[in-house]
């Protein structure tokens, strides 16, 4: 089943570069640039940037929302966002909501909620 989806989603794309070709170009081009710009570490690459002091450990950006964003902590990132890194915080609210917000890796103040 895979395998028919992604030919499904390269014929598709294939469609969209032969009827639009200019606009698919620039799209696969800011795509591509974005994922560049904005990928998360791994667990060995987040090691070194706190070990470093480049950026904070994980409890100070949880610290940072848990005041502003009661719930439960259910996933987190590290990621690039240009020239820095923020944390990615997935928190599920008491009232079932779930909520990503963005931390300042080096600052740990919240720069983005949504």
């Amino acid at each position: 089943m895979g395998a028919i989806r992604r030919a499904s989603a390269a014929t598709l794309f294939v469609l969209a570069v032969a009827l639009f070709p200019a606009h698919a170009q620039e799209v696969a081009h800011s795509t591509h640039a974005d994922v560049a710009v904005r990928a998360c570490l791994n667990q060995k690459e987040r090691r070194a940037l706190v070990e470093t002091g480049a950026v904070l450990h994980l409890a100070a950006a949880v610290h940072a929302v848990r005041n502003r964003l009661p719930g439960t902590l259910v996933r987190a990132r590290l990621c690039r966002r240009g020239d820095s890194y923020v944390y990615v915080l997935t928190v599920l609210g008491h009232d079932g909501k779930v909520t990503r917000v963005a931390v300042d890796a080096a600052k740990g103040t919240l720069v983005g909620e949504r």
